[in-house]
């Protein structure tokens, strides 16, 4: 699986988790040259706090584009140390 956006490869991964219909990618996978931390936290009830990364590529930036759990829930304990995307990434197999 690859997430791509504005041309560029953001992650590569032959082993992606799939939760609610996101591939969520190791973070090993990513090309971290494109990832900027972001202040932007959101709550999933099931799966707890969600921090962001805005995603710089060729002077552009898609903000809040990508998304991970640092501590997840239980529940989502197999989504720790994976990113998912949104916001025009796409995800191609």
């Amino acid at each position: 699986m690859k997430a791509v956006w504005n041309g560029q490869v953001l992650a590569e991964s032959n082993n992606t988790v799939v939760v609610e219909n996101n591939h969520y990618f190791p973070v090993s996978s990513l090309n971290m040259d494109y990832f900027a931390e972001s202040d932007k936290k959101s709550t999933c009830f099931w799966k707890g706090e969600a921090s962001y990364y805005s995603i710089n590529v060729d002077g552009e930036t898609n903000a809040d584009a990508a998304w991970y759990y640092l501590s997840p829930k239980k529940a989502a304990i197999q989504i720790k140390d994976h990113v998912a995307f949104w916001r025009g990434v796409e995800i191609i197999e």
